[in-house]
């Protein structure tokens, strides 16, 4: 069984080095069509132009800058997004009274959303701002569809055992609620990162990855403009991932306690 999981697992990672290279090569033909490094620079330029700001200290504090403001608007948009999400589950007038603030937000697009927040607040601020609006919806729809789904067995049996508040969050709500946590995070990140690098290439906040696409669009840096677009989706690949990951390890941690307080209880 193991050398077929290894077998398995050596045709996933071959598939996804196999696409990967597919795409790197019609990209290194679409530029030998086109002709035109102004227009678009082979992928080998622009690995090398990325490895070269690797190199520079303005890079990793452009990088820690775009980071730290999009960690925050998206800690507070799980903070709101979950709250809102308890809330909402346990009153059907709340539900309805935020229901159009979350319709209005989703509707919204972001460039206005972002020219908005130009009138309203400094210009480092802007990306915290829109990030938080733009994943506080994501976070609240799926918390609250985990909620509604929640095992009533268990919440019945955690009344019987008089578990606490805290028992039974730990135990009852957050393991049930994982898989719809982890995927909240997973497409929220992705709109975290969109969000913030437009508003960066729109506010162009100092020290940030998107005022840098800003600055190589303006002076026709098309090797600068791939070689920032390119470590933009290398950090938020790296950053989702290690985020699920930590999230799955909680979640078994959580469920493996759950089952032995629940067996000890029994």
């Amino acid at each position: 069984m193991k050398i077929f999981s290894s077998l398995d697992r050596l045709k996933k990672i071959g598939i996804k080095i196999f696409a990967v290279l597919f795409w790197l090569l019609v990209w290194e033909a679409l530029f030998r069509y086109v002709d035109r490094e102004i227009l678009i620079v082979s992928p080998v330029r622009a690995a090398a132009r990325l490895i070269e700001l690797g190199g520079t200290v303005e890079f990793w504090r452009a990088v820690a800058g775009s980071c730290l403001r999009v960690l925050e608007g998206f800690g507070l948009a799980i903070l709101t997004g979950s709250f809102l999400a308890v809330i909402t589950s346990r009153s059907a007038f709340l539900k309805q009274l935020f229901q159009p603030f979350l319709g209005a937000i989703r509707a919204t697009p972001v460039a206005s959303l972002i020219i908005l927040a130009l009138v309203w607040m400094a210009t480092t601020r802007i990306p915290v701002f829109v990030v938080f609006l733009m994943v506080t919806p994501i976070v609240w729809t799926n918390v609250f569809a985990g909620l509604e789904v929640i095992d009533t067995g268990l919440l019945e049996m955690g009344i019987v055992f008089k578990f606490g508040l805290w028992k039974r969050i730990r135990y009852i709500f957050l393991p049930s609620l994982m898989p719809y946590i982890v995927s909240a995070l997973t497409s929220g990140l992705g709109a975290a990162w969109k969000s913030a690098i437009a508003a960066e290439v729109i506010a162009r906040p100092i020290g940030a990855m998107g005022s840098h696409v800003h600055d190589s669009r303006i002076h026709l840096l098309t090797a600068d403009l791939f070689a920032w677009t390119a470590a933009i989706i290398i950090i938020c690949v790296i950053l989702e991932k290690l985020i699920v990951r930590l999230l799955r390890v909680i979640g078994d941690l959580l469920a493996g306690k759950r089952r032995k307080k629940l067996g000890h209880q029994i």
